[in-house]
């Protein structure tokens, strides 16, 4: 598989997170809509037994990735306070190959990788904010009397997700050239970008362009790497990695369907038990030299009323060198 990465910058508010497994959804339908179901239905073949057609990481800051989710004593003493490194959730992906014991130290806050994105890109970076979340008030008109009420007519707010105007974050994609190329992928996701990503996509939220040259790449190689960094969520359950040395958050996902199984008459999807992104997984046995693109499983069954349905439970990895702490 080769390995892609574009910019984005966002050209809206967003009323859902930019996260790989819900990307992964949106793309599939994207794919149809250009492509048709015929086409989309023959790369999926095998999605659910380890051969994905791609796999997609969230969006992250340009130039950073995730801060591991290990334990503090994996990391060298700070003079810094707890509360402050807990703000510390961004590593520059230049230095991926240095310690892992100093990362806590070099990583940043939302604040100051906004700084280094906004100064980079020739805006002023004075009290800029990776992004802010505002509530969105909405009402529904009861037409019998022409105002909002009780009940259904109640007035109710949403969240929306909001960003500098200069923002630009990073995706990394992994995809098999012999069943989907770079120009297919490219073009889909640029159709997502003009029509919304997520919830409320259709009032105007969700809208993003792709800025720069889309890049194959290859993620940093370090050195006697023997574990992995999650850059997606994923679904880890009975792969075999050693429990006594992986360290993820766990979550749940209660999905639901796109496009016009949106407004179906069952649009929600099961709910699936996943891993954050920033998880460290090692696997169990030998552990020299970790050379996979990426981890997971494809799950199928999400769905009562497609049957066909998958949801991406890969995530795309990055090897890192995990020191036993012990």
């Amino acid at each position: 598989m080769d390995t892609l990465c574009c910019t984005i910058q966002p050209c809206s508010a967003f009323g859902t997170p930019l996260v790989g497994d819900t990307l992964f959804g949106q793309l599939c339908w994207a794919l149809r809509h250009r492509f048709g179901k015929g086409w989309l239905v023959e790369r999926l073949q095998g999605y659910t037994e380890g051969r994905p057609f791609v796999v997609i990481s969230d969006a992250f800051p340009q130039g950073f990735f995730p801060l591991p989710a290990v334990p503090s004593r994996f990391f060298h003493e700070s003079s810094e306070d707890r509360k402050t490194l807990k703000k510390k959730r961004w590593l520059a992906v230049a230095e991926m190959d240095t310690d892992f014991r100093e990362w806590q130290r070099r990583a940043k806050s939302d604040h100051e990788a906004a700084d280094i994105i906004l100064g980079d890109s020739g805006f002023s970076s004075d009290n800029a904010a990776l992004q802010k979340i505002t509530a969105q008030p909405h009402n529904s008109i009861n037409r019998a009397t022409g105002t909002t009420g009780e009940g259904m007519f109640a007035p109710y707010s949403m969240s929306q997700i909001w960003f500098h105007p200069a923002m630009r974050f990073d995706l990394h994609m992994l995809f098999d050239t012999e069943r989907i190329s770079k120009e297919e992928l490219t073009a889909a996701l640029t159709d997502i970008g003009q029509s919304g990503y997520g919830r409320d996509a259709s009032i105007g939220l969700g809208k993003f362009n792709l800025v720069g040259e889309v890049k194959r790449v290859s993620l940093a190689n370090i050195n006697k790497a023997n574990a992995w960094l999650t850059l997606a969520p994923c679904a880890p359950q009975g792969l075999g990695f050693d429990g006594g040395k992986s360290y993820y958050r766990p979550f749940t996902r209660f999905g639901r369907h796109g496009s016009t199984l949106a407004l179906a008459g069952s649009p929600f999807k099961r709910p699936v038990l996943l891993a954050a992104t920033g998880g460290v997984f090692t696997p169990a046995g030998e552990t020299s030299q970790v050379r996979r693109l990426f981890i997971g499983q494809g799950l199928g069954g999400v769905s009562p009323s497609q049957p066909e349905t998958v949801s991406q439970g890969y995530a795309p990895v990055q090897g890192i060198f995990l020191e036993d702490s012990q």
